[in-house]
């Protein structure tokens, strides 16, 4: 639409986020000058997180890369020049060909997830490297794989409870998830509820902004999730509060889990392992057991512990106890993502693939598949839409292995990142306002076509538009490599079942965003499950087959020595390294900043905003100390990850954090990471 301040046009945010709002951008002489929410998207509803408000200057900063460049200096110097898109994808792939003619196709990886969320610019990269035959990458390990895994061996693949129907519920808990800076159109739902009479409940390890909301805070030790969860359901078993006739119908392995796991997790006993006041245990079973339709938002990062997968299946199984799901609003939600009938296969291409097992690269080890793999080692990466030398744990091996001189790497960016600093190429990457794609939320069941809004800056290419240069230049004739970015969105559409069969392109192209066809609740588990029996999986067939522990549990896990917990939570304003480019926001964020407790901190001899040290066995970090009650003692609170010169030594966060797995999905334990801390002198 043509406004007197410009033209103004529809598409959608590509953060990684659970929303994906609708987005309306004004647009004039091709520069984006105004972002605002689209009040005619039904759950985000007209208003933008205060990161997506300043999307103009992400899209226009000064450090946006927009030639591709040749490293010219030591890796990770950031010296480059800059060099022809044509001389660039050339260099590309006579390294390739070279390292395969001596090495064979599994030297390479490709390394492409989550920062852009579009189907079609996320998910291509996985055709061009199974036709090549290369490494495959586990990247979600850095993310959600533990607990994903949890959701689907308890519930099936399917998402939970419709986000929008939580205005009906009557006790709300938010457990381990900060919707307020990680998940924010959630709320207008849970204050609607909370008008006819709710209840909002937060449990997490720190006093987030959403537990600052809450009607009641909870405070937790890190990675004792499960036996709090374990705890409120021996008291709904002792108090009688069960839905028998729900258990009977659709539960499997709750007898057993009565018999040989609830006994154990006494009010009192859960109390000196979580720290939760046995008289807090009793007072949220019963009150959850008494509600009407209550509702448990879980948040990813609780799982990022040794337990986190036991954790996740515990909190999951509670709504089964009291028949929730049956009612709108009750039941339970981690991702909505399983819900989405994609033809994912016509994008990623697995059957491109060379026969025979290829071997998987898990980013959490990712220090030690670039220090210590041969036969044939890794001698080239490509990485799109993801910064490892900030994410990934053991930073400092990560690092090592990056900074091989013999490791071909190609990074295909927006700005200058860490990651980048390390490449032999960098080729300038589009924003999502600068290229078209299909955008879904793992937070919502809602489907959006996004539009190009203005031309692509500088030399900028959508990542569809890289992986299609190169596969010619590789001589892939495949019909994948040649669709235009509409053609793979109707493939994407081609479905016979499921939600998203009857969405056509054509449907799609005006903007709006397209709510999936499901049911009122977004699920059916008020009368089957998803699952190998059609229950939910209290007792785990899938886990026993593995000789693994089939109910859910508690297991301590080990310390090393040092006295303290790191948590590392997502900043506010700078959710993760997308954003540090973007000024303002910088300066908003602050820090970066570790918060410790009163107790913790006055025997160190450290005061509010001194300058301090985390350190362990890893490494160390200097930021700036915040001292305050909203930790509890035996907790460091970071929230962010910020490039290594933002702290004040050592950095970045992540050098601190082991690359040991999770006890399922192979996923990341950052929240496992024991260190001190002290003044820095």
């Amino acid at each position: 639409m043509e406004t007197t301040g410009g033209t103004v046009l529809r598409t959608v945010c590509a953060h990684d986020c659970p929303d994906a709002c609708s987005v309306l951008v004004t647009v004039e002489n091709e520069r984006v000058v105004r972002t605002v929410g689209d009040p005619q998207h039904a759950f985000t509803r007209g208003f933008l997180c205060g990161k997506v408000n300043r999307y103009a200057e992400r899209v226009h900063a000064p450090g946006r890369v927009l030639t591709p460049l040749r490293r010219v200096g030591a890796k990770g110097a950031g010296q480059f020049t800059p060099i022809t898109w044509d001389a660039a994808l050339d260099e590309i792939v006579s390294h390739w060909q070279t390292i395969q003619a001596r090495y064979g196709s599994e030297a390479l990886a490709g390394y492409a997830y989550s920062a852009h969320q579009g189907l079609v610019n996320r998910n291509l990269a996985q055709a061009l490297f199974h036709a090549l035959g290369a490494t495959r990458v586990n990247a979600a390990a850095v993310c959600d794989s533990c607990c994903g895994e949890a959701w689907e061996l308890t519930v099936g693949p399917a998402g939970g409870t419709d986000p929008e129907q939580v205005q009906h519920s009557d006790y709300i808990i938010a457990w381990g998830a900060n919707l307020a800076s990680t998940n924010v159109h959630q709320i207008p739902f849970i204050d609607m509820a909370r008008r006819q009479g709710a209840k909002l409940v937060v449990i997490d390890v720190w006093r987030t902004r959403t537990a600052r909301r809450a009607d009641w805070f909870i405070p937790i030790r890190v990675g004792t999730d499960a036996a709090l969860a374990l705890g409120l359901a021996h008291v709904l078993q002792r108090d009688h509060l069960l839905d028998h006739d729900y258990i009977q119908r659709l539960v499997s392995g709750y007898a057993r889990w009565s018999q040989e796991v609830l006994p154990r997790y006494t009010p009192a006993a859960v109390e000196a392992i979580t720290g939760v006041p046995a008289h807090d245990v009793e007072s949220l079973a019963q009150a959850y057991g008494q509600a009407r339709a209550p509702f448990i938002r879980l948040g990813q990062g609780l799982s990022r512990n040794a337990n986190g997968g036991a954790a996740t299946r515990a909190i999951t199984c509670l709504p089964g106890l009291v028949g929730a799901w049956q009612r709108p609003g009750g039941g339970a939600l981690l991702s909505t993502a399983d819900s989405y009938t994609f033809n994912f296969p016509a994008l990623r291409r697995p059957d491109l693939q060379p026969s025979g097992p290829r071997r998987l690269l898990n980013m959490v080890r990712f220090g030690q598949a670039l220090t210590t793999w041969d036969d044939p080692p890794l001698m080239a990466l490509f990485i799109q839409s993801n910064n490892p030398a900030t994410t990934c744990p053991e930073q400092a091996l990560v690092r090592r292995g990056l900074a091989r001189e013999d490791l071909f790497t190609v990074v295909h960016e927006t700005f200058l990142s860490e990651t980048a600093r390390y490449a032999d190429i960098v080729l300038p990457a589009c924003t999502s306002f600068e290229s078209e794609d299909l955008y879904r939320g793992y937070g919502t069941y809602y489907v959006q076509y996004g539009p190009q809004v203005i031309p692509p800056q500088g030399e900028a290419w959508p990542n569809y538009r890289v992986i299609a240069a190169l596969a010619q230049r590789l001589g892939l004739h495949d019909a994948v490599f040649r669709r235009t970015p509409r053609e793979h969105i109707a493939a994407l559409l081609d479905v016979r079942d499921g939600p998203v069969a009857g969405l056509r392109l054509a449907d799609l192209l005006d903007g709006m965003p397209r709510r999936l066809n499901l049911p009122t609740l977004g699920h059916t588990f008020d009368r089957v499950f998803p699952t190998s029996s059609g229950k939910m999986h209290i007792a785990c067939p899938e886990l026993a087959a593995r000789g693994l522990q089939d109910l859910p549990d508690y297991v301590p896990t080990a310390t090393t020595g040092y006295p303290l917990r790191l948590v590392t939570a997502p900043g506010h304003h700078l959710h993760h390294s997308v954003f540090l480019d973007v000024a303002s926001l910088r300066r908003e964020e602050g820090g970066p900043w570790v918060r410790l407790h009163p107790d913790e901190a006055t025997p160190r001899g450290i005061s509010d905003g001194q300058a301090v040290e985390l350190f362990n066995d890893a490494g160390l970090v200097g930021l700036s100390a915040r001292v305050t009650t909203d930790v509890v003692p035996g907790t460091v609170v970071v929230e962010g990850h910020r490039p290594q010169a933002h702290y004040l030594s050592g950095g970045p966060l992540n050098v601190l954090c082991a690359d040991g797995y999770a006890d399922l999905g192979e996923g990341a334990t950052y929240q496992d990471t024991w260190l001190d801390i002290r003044p820095l002198r």
